[in-house]
């Protein structure tokens, strides 16, 4: 089919409507052309499914403790929920992962009571309900969760995002393999790989011949650093030169200053004065960059769906703010937001698996306000 009839065949005016309202929360410059064009025509896909339609009367309060890679994503959904329902609060704060995944194994909270009417913390003491993640629980955690509580986490993907490769603009590297950021990352006792220290040995000349490669990541509270050193080291350890920034906002504005530079970081944190780097895809050959498309489909080596994991015993009913925030996110109009954050909507079939499993959930009828004050812990 050709791009003008799928434009005709995809436009409804509910779409229209959904793509003006994600150019003017993206802003006219902050995407390329033939990017933006690719991101409307997602989430004019994701448009097909059944649209939101908000439950009435609902109130109380969702404390959203959000860290680094999902805090722009969740403080747009989070605003735009509560534009839908006006006396369901919902306050985002941050959070260290590490202390997130033990609240959320061991359903405590350490929060601060009286934090969140001063818009700094949650509402009070209370049991971690979910757990936004940006990587999957790993089998351990997992387990722990289930001793602990009996059943299993559930487990529902809410966009799709790439951990990008970022250097200065000025940068002339053209990609990268997994295995040169090994090189680059690691300590050379991967296999197949040799600790790379310059430019040069990338195969830039001239004047980056003999400058070196500062090398920049995420510290051990991050998530993303988890996922990256999974699949790009293997497991192995890093390099010890590597400066291991607290969050990948301060960390792109780092690349962005010095032209020897690269690190890694969500596509959301793309910014002026850094550009992202493609990546050898799994033929060895192909130049992969992070683009919707390439995400969804798992060409771009460093795709990842971003989670959030509920602590609800599937016998009992769910709090109906939760549940609301649940069907909201899984919505065209959750998703289009998931756009606006500069991040990819999710593909049709997972949305529809999603809308499908939390008819399966019912609200609790009468719940107070603030029962659990259900927190959503993330895990950057």
């Amino acid at each position: 089919m050709k791009v003008q009839d799928r434009f005709q065949s995809i436009f409804t005016p509910t779409v229209l409507a959904t793509g003006l309202t994600v150019a003017m929360l993206s802003g006219s410059n902050s995407l390329a052309g033939a990017e933006q064009v690719e991101r409307i025509v997602r989430v004019a896909n994701v448009t097909a499914a059944e649209s939101y339609q908000p439950m009435t009367a609902i109130e109380g309060r969702l404390a959203i403790a959000g860290s680094d890679t999902m805090r722009p994503l969740l403080v747009k959904l989070a605003a735009d929920f509560s534009r839908n329902h006006p006396k369901a609060k919902v306050g985002v704060e941050g959070g260290g992962s590490s202390q997130g995944l033990r609240e959320f194994v061991l359903g405590l909270s350490g929060q601060r009571r009286g934090d969140k009417a001063r818009g700094t913390g949650t509402e009070g003491a209370s049991t971690v309900t979910v757990f936004a993640s940006s990587r999957a629980l790993s089998e351990a955690e997992h387990g722990h969760f289930t001793s602990r509580f009996s059943y299993e986490p559930l487990a529902i993907p809410i966009a799709m995002d790439a951990v990008a490769i970022y250097v200065h603009a000025s940068n002339p590297i053209p990609q990268l393999s997994l295995e040169q950021l090994a090189g680059i990352y690691g300590t050379g006792t991967q296999a197949g790989t040799s600790t790379v220290t310059t430019w040069g040995q990338l195969g830039l000349e001239d004047r980056w011949s003999q400058a070196p490669i500062d090398a920049y990541g995420r510290d051990n509270r991050s998530g993303t650093k988890t996922f990256f050193s999974e699949l790009v080291l293997h497991g192995k350890p890093q390099n010890a030169r590597v400066i291991e920034e607290p969050g990948s906002a301060s960390e792109v504005l780092t690349i962005a200053r010095n032209p020897f530079s690269i690190g890694y970081a969500g596509i959301g944190f793309n910014i002026s004065d850094i550009r992202v780097v493609p990546l050898v895809g799994a033929d060895g050959t192909t130049s992969v960059a992070p683009t919707a498309e390439t995400v969804t489909t798992g060409a771009y080596p460093l795709s990842r769906p971003l989670y959030l994991y509920v602590n609800s015993d599937p016998k009992s009913e769910m709090h109906p703010v939760l549940l609301e925030f649940l069907r909201y996110v899984n919505s065209p109009q959750g998703q289009a937001v998931v756009l606006a954050a500069r991040v990819y909507p999710l593909p049709q079939t997972t949305l529809e698996k999603n809308q499908n499993l939390l008819k399966s959930f019912r609200p609790k009828a009468g719940a107070p306000s603030n029962v659990g004050s259900p927190s959503v812990v993330v895990v950057d």
